[in-house]
């Protein structure tokens, strides 16, 4: 009976290592500082050289060592011992074979350097000279690292000890050589550490025969120094000449055991000494340790069996799936619990919702409010229109013909391209939100639904196929969201500021020209009344004479009626010297436009502000076209038009002047420096005047306040477009989508062939459970029968 229980355990540790349980197997775990003559004990218990020697650390991978004796008569004749490792299936009747082997393995896992590793290697021998046993072998303690030694091999050799001997399972041998002080043995340091009430520890002293003369070691070994309720043991190892010389092991056991019965300080005690004992002690000592751990043992079987077979039961049965009449029940039921996973993932019902992170609709929420919100925002609706783009889009709206106010069709043709910049972002938000959708998908995954990948990626192809299926929907439409705002500008909405306001703020604060551009004005004007050889006042009478082409410089009727009903806008006056200059003048030539100015304006404006119309026109006092045509009317006569060309190149007045004088001289006409002329003035670099600055600012005020409502509408549009056309859509149909795509009696087959890493981990996890099962039942059977 005690042999069947270290052979239960020895046969247990096996299945264990292979199939990766975790049972705390009873063990005895030998420890000892380096060349404390571990591996001489270990192989004096065997009867065999075949453990590696050298210098240095030989043992760098734990050696879990298994005796199991054998009658006599049951081998062949030939094979009386014999060797086999748990990693190769080989038998091994050459121990010399045996410690190659061993110092191969450690050099495939542990390297060639002499570094460690916590992998065990597993040896199992059979003889009929041994008693049945386990023991592990763990490396020696070290201090100091030498030669190509890791740095840290001190704490990793003690972490690799303390991982072993730390079990309570575990019986410490702790090895001290008697020919150093006790008090330094470090072997019985990490026992106390681990078991300071000596429980579980059993000494051994090896080294008796080298102790100085006339000294010996009684006091140790009788526990009078240092007590273990399990006792020191000595032995007498074989010397390294004895090893050199090829001592055999019988020799050296007899010659052990005369060292004991003839010393006179051992002889009373040599009964209880000796490597024979001590692997008949060991032997007694683990087969007791089990039996005291049976009932803890058959405990931690209960549970590992009970956690096997939950495992088990997450993997399903595999003949339910070879089942023709219960696959199509079972891929019907692993499709709608999926789409039902991807609606409770979207509508945020799912019961494994993440506190650490957004996730399915919040996901969603979060692109609708934050990411399209905040791109809409960032939007400036005239970031790309400098004010040379605007002025060129008046005047091209306009053609030959004059304008008289800020033309609607220039409003049009720079408001269409603002809101067109609305069109990337919205399209944008369908992408992120039809990506999330795809996520979610893939993430729809049960413990169930994982056994069958081919199963599950079929389910997201089908549902992704659904989902690019209304992406191109979702895409038009959002498209054609911008397309509608850019087909009507309404002009007529109620939030939009209406082009009388934003001119009221735009000559409320009417931009102030630099330096420069007055200093050009000035010197503008003083270029042309010295080229006429006439001063200003000369030129300023003649203004009411009939122009060149017969015409009279009175302004028409029909525009002293437009400017007589125009909404009367109060704006500061807003003249520069030069206007001033001229005023007296340019109120006789337009007295006709001040009656009809003064009829439309307001009585509490006085003389510092004017109506919206007389600011461009002129009333009593100088606005600044008024003064802009005044200056012109000094040179060129009164020409008034609707149209102010005060803005173009200095050098094209001077042109048309000189072409003047010359025409007025019977000389040729330079139209190739006219064209020169007409080129720089088209080409948007002369600075703006005040007439266009104060246009300018009132086009991108009205673009501002359109693309403002347009924005609005957007950002509330687009994601009730997403989710009407992407998300509810996707969601409604998603169910019948599978079934129709997935539910053929012809696919059951495929779709329902498990993983292949699946299939090996429950045949694993089966021949475990089976390993925990026939365990208890011998566990029981050696309790029974102990009892």
């Amino acid at each position: 009976m005690d042999a069947d229980l270290i052979k239960l355990v020895n046969k247990l540790q096996d299945t264990f290592s292979n199939l990766g349980g975790e049972l705390d197997m009873p063990q005895l775990a030998v420890v000892g500082s380096q060349s404390a003559g571990k591996s001489s004990v270990l192989e004096t218990i065997v009867g065999r050289d075949f453990l590696p020697r050298g210098q240095g650390i030989v043992t760098r991978r734990p050696l879990v060592l298994q005796l199991i004796h054998t009658p006599a008569s049951e081998p062949p004749a030939d094979f009386q011992e014999w060797g086999q490792f748990l990693h190769i299936d080989k038998r091994y009747t050459d121990f010399n074979d045996i410690r190659r082997e061993i110092e191969q393995e450690t050099f495939r896992v542990a390297g060639q350097n002499k570094g460690i590793s916590k992998l065990p290697i597993h040896l199992r021998i059979y003889s009929p000279n041994v008693l049945d046993l386990t023991l592990v072998d763990l490396p020696g303690l070290t201090k100091i690292p030498v030669g190509d030694q890791p740095s840290d091999i001190e704490r990793q050799i003690r972490s690799l000890v303390l991982d072993y001997i730390s079990k309570p399972n575990c019986v410490i041998l702790a090895v001290s050589a008697a020919n150093v002080d006790l008090a330094n043995s470090e072997s019985l340091k990490l026992a106390r550490s681990v078991d300071p009430q000596g429980r579980r520890t059993i000494g051994v002293l090896t080294k008796l025969d080298l102790m100085d003369a006339g000294t010996h070691a009684l006091d140790i070994l009788t526990g009078r120094v240092y007590p273990l309720k399990l006792g020191f043991i000595g032995v007498v190892n074989r010397s390294q000449a004895d090893i050199n010389n090829e001592k055999p092991l019988a020799d050296a056991l007899e010659a052990e055991q005369e060292f004991f019965r003839s010393h006179a300080a051992y002889r009373n005690i040599a009964h209880k000494n000796g490597t024979k004992y001590l692997a008949k002690t060991l032997n007694q000592v683990l087969m007791n340790h089990i039996r005291d751990k049976l009932p803890d043992m058959k405990a931690r079987l209960n549970t590992l069996m009970g956690q096997a077979q939950q495992e088990l039961n997450s993997f399903g049965d595999a003949a339910i799936y070879g089942d023709k009449n219960q696959q199509g029940a079972l891929v019907l039921r692993l499709m709608t619990q999926f789409a039902r996973d991807f609606v409770a993932s979207i509508e945020g019902t799912s019961v494994d919702i993440s506190t650490k992170e957004l996730s399915g609709g919040a996901r969603i929420y979060y692109i609708f409010n934050d990411v399209f919100g905040t791109a809409l925002t960032s939007i400036d609706a005239t970031h790309n229109l400098d004010n040379q783009d605007i002025r060129t889009a008046i005047r091209n709206s306009t053609g030959p013909r004059p304008s008289l106010f800020v033309p609607e069709i220039a409003f049009d043709l720079l408001v269409k391209p603002q809101i067109k910049l609305l069109e990337a972002p919205s399209l944008r938000c369908v992408e992120l939100v039809y990506e999330e959708l795809v996520k979610i998908c893939h993430n729809c995954t049960s413990a169930e639904l994982q056994r069958f990948p081919r199963l599950h990626a079929q389910l997201v192809e089908v549902v992704s196929e659904l989902l690019r299926e209304r992406l191109g929907p979702t895409t038009d439409y959002t498209q054609s969201l911008i397309d509608i705002q850019t087909a009507y500008i309404n002009t007529n909405h109620p939030a939009f500021i209406q082009g009388s306001a934003a001119a009221a703020h735009s000559m409320t604060n009417p931009p102030k020209p630099s330096i420069p551009r007055h200093k050009t004005i000035e010197h503008q004007s003083a270029s042309i009344e010295s080229m006429n050889g006439s001063s200003a006042t000369e030129d300023d009478e003649s203004t009411d004479e009939t122009l060149p082409n017969g015409r009279s410089s009175t302004i028409p009727e029909r525009t002293r009626q437009g400017r007589a009903s125009a909404p009367p806008i109060a704006v500061p006056t807003t003249a520069t010297s030069s206007h001033r200059h001229h005023s007296h003048h340019a109120s006789r030539n337009a007295s006709g436009a001040s009656v009809a100015g003064s009829a439309g304006s307001s009585p509490h404006t006085g003389t510092a502000k004017e109506t919206f119309l007389n600011y461009f026109f002129g009333q009593n006092g100088p606005g600044p076209l008024q003064g802009a045509t005044a200056d012109r009317a000094g040179v060129a006569g009164p020409i008034v038009t609707g149209r102010d060309v005060s803005g173009a190149d200095p050098s094209l007045e001077s042109g048309l002047m000189a072409g003047k004088r010359g025409m007025d001289n019977n000389a040729a006409y330079d139209m190739k420096s006219l064209g020169k002329h007409i080129e720089a003035a088209s080409d948007g670099s002369a600075q703006l005047t005040m007439r266009e600055e104060m246009e300018t600012n009132l086009i991108r005020s009205l673009i501002q306040s359109y693309f403002n409502i347009v924005r609005q509408t957007i950002q509330d549009l687009v994601p009730k477009a997403i989710m009407h056309l992407l998300v509810n859509n996707t969601s409604q149909q998603v169910q019948n989508r599978l079934v129709a795509a997935l539910y053929r009696p012809d696919l059951f087959g495929d779709l329902l062939n498990e993983d292949e890493a699946l299939v090996a981990e429950r045949t694993r996890v089966k021949a475990l459970l089976d390993a925990y099962r026939e365990a208890f039942k011998t566990l029981s059977e050696v309790t029974l029968k102990s009892t």
